[in-house]
Formats: C-alpha cells, structure tokens, sequence
C-alpha cells in the first residue's frame, strides 16, 4: 500500500517480500557524515516520539528532513515503507530523492507515491528542513469539520493564525497536486489537510514536533469540548492574534527547540532507547 493506504507495484512484484527488523541492520554511523548522521537520529527519534504520542498510523505517513545536497541535487530522509515508527532507527532511514527514490542502497524500499507532499513543502520553502504528515483521529475529525480550527483553547489560539487549509483531492499521488499544496500553504507553519490530516513544517525536526504537538492538542481540545450539549465558547480574532504573537517565541530556532526536545529525548531514552543505531 502506499503511505495513505493505495496497493504498492513493489509489494505486488514481490509477494515473498518481508520487511527486515530494523534492530538487525548494521549501523552506519563514521560511514557518512557527521551532520547526516545527526539528522537521522533526530528524524528516528521524531518517528518514535510520534510513536509514543499516539500520533503514528501504523506504517501510513511520513516524516522527512532535507539533508544537505549531493552533487548539486537535494536529498531527503524518509522512514523505510514497512517499519512502524516505534522501532525507526537511524540506520535503516532511506537517503532518497525529491521523486522519492532512493540513492543508497538498503534491504528497504521506498513508497515514492507518499512522499509527494513532502517533496512539495521542502522544495518551496527553504525553511521547511523537516515535514511532518499526521494522520490522527483527532486531526483527521478537525480537518472534516466545516468550520475547521477554532479559537476555543489557548492550543488552538497558539496555532489558529498561521494555519492553512488544503481541500482533499483524494490520496495523494497526483504530481500535480504538488503545486495547489505549495499554493495553499504559503508561508504558514500549520496545515490542515482537508478529510485527510494535520501537517507542520520546521526548520529541525525539534521544532515541527513542537509545532505538531500544539495542533495537536488544538484539535483534540476542540473535539472534547464539543461533547458539550452547548457550543464552545470561541475567542474574538483580536485575542487570538494576542496569543499567536505571545507563543511565537517558542517556535523560534534555539528557543522552544532547545527546551523541549532533550527533554523529549530524554523521556525517550527512558521509554524506548535504541533509535540511534
């Protein structure tokens, strides 16, 4: 299947295929560079942490970092198709290109059709080093909604404003969609993705994770507090505007980054330590 449930040509060419354990794969660390080896910890540890938020949807979604070009053509790091995020490990990331195929070599095999709203976003947008897709109950029940996002909680007014909405074209695997995706998010940091799930970009994983945990948050907020037999009360676009400027510092590069994530990544080592093998 692809990342949003389509049936996958590799899979059909190859029906005694079997994803190989992650844990089993030699490490690659002092094979590549420093920097890269970096990011494919911070990546592993974002899909885990995801993992441990309850976020993931099995093997159905991405998170991708941009790594520094090669040869003069970018390069991505993407989940190999196959592992479930709570057992990623740095090692067994795929090295692919903006089509989604991949560069080195490795057991796995990617699922380029999934990541054709990544390479979009990473393309546009010089800051958006990291993509990060979700595709959780309570996003997917905010993207359905009508009214979308509401200024119902402080989450909610942290993200309101610099979230951007894209109506559902069906699974994304149209190339073309490429283009009304980079259009409709402009240079906003939060994306609603219509019927389909939430989406955030950052310039490190630290901050996308950041980002996705308060829309997170906004839209699991805004569904319990619809449970009411009364409509929740909805904030004035002034105050929503007050709380925007008032949380920006934390999506800052060396601000909120800097604070949360070793905690996150502490809380990780404690909980399911071996994403950076």
């Amino acid at each position: 299947m692809s990342a949003d449930g389509h049936a996958n040509d590799a899979l059909g060419q190859s029906p005694g295929f079997a994803v190989p354990d992650p844990v089993s794969l030699p490490s690659i660390k002092g094979k590549i560079s420093d920097e890269e080896w970096r990011l494919r910890c911070d990546l592993a540890a974002t899909y885990r942490l995801t993992a441990l938020y309850g976020w993931d949807d099995m093997i159905f979604t991405h998170i991708s970092v941009r790594c520094p070009d090669e040869g003069g053509k970018p390069r991505f790091l993407i989940n190999p198709y196959g592992v479930f995020f709570d057992e990623m490990t740095a090692s067994s990331l795929l090295k692919i290109d903006v089509d989604g195929n991949k560069v080195d070599e490795s057991p796995y095999f990617a699922n380029a059709a999934g990541f054709t709203i990544h390479s979009a976003l990473h393309m546009a947008r010089d800051d958006a080093h990291a993509v990060l897709h979700l595709h959780s109950p309570y996003g997917v029940a905010v993207s359905a909604q009508q009214g979308g996002l509401k200024r119902y909680t402080q989450f909610s007014m942290i993200v309101h404003d610099d979230l951007a909405y894209h109506d559902y074209e069906g699974i994304a695997t149209d190339l073309d969609e490429r283009e009304r995706l980079v259009k409709d998010l402009g240079n906003h940091n939060f994306f609603m993705l219509r019927n389909h799930g939430t989406l955030t970009v950052g310039a490190n994983c630290a901050t996308a994770f950041l980002r996705m945990y308060f829309l997170e948050q906004a839209c699991k907020t805004q569904i319990l507090a619809q449970s009411d037999t009364k409509e929740p009360l909805e904030e004035a676009p002034a105050m929503g505007a007050k709380v925007l400027q008032q949380g920006a510092p934390a999506f800052v590069p060396g601000l909120g980054d800097n604070l949360a994530w070793p905690g996150l990544i502490r809380k990780l080592n404690r909980e399911n330590p071996g994403y950076d093998i």
